[in-house]
């Protein structure tokens, strides 16, 4: 099981912290940050976390993510969006 870079990023700030702590108590590493300039996001913060391509912690994706990209070394490789985005 090969660990990837994902980004997760919010239609809110309380979306991203709520986030970074499922994962941190899930067992995984997670960062707050600044949306990268080259994805757009509701509230300009963002989760970079371990996991797997389709790998959210604790369950169903939370209704506040807007979207999640795996990093790649060209760029970013979209795994999710929010259908009302």
């Amino acid at each position: 099981d090969r660990r990837m870079g994902c980004i997760a990023t919010f239609f809110n700030h309380f979306g991203a912290i709520r986030f970074k702590k499922i994962c941190e108590a899930a067992g995984g590493r997670a960062k707050l940050c600044p949306v990268p300039r080259s994805l757009s996001s509701s509230c300009g913060t963002c989760v970079r976390y371990d996991g797997t391509p389709w790998e959210v912690p604790e369950g169903p994706i939370p209704e506040e993510i807007e979207q999640i990209v795996r990093e790649k070394p060209d760029g970013y490789e979209r795994l999710y969006r929010a259908e009302n985005s």
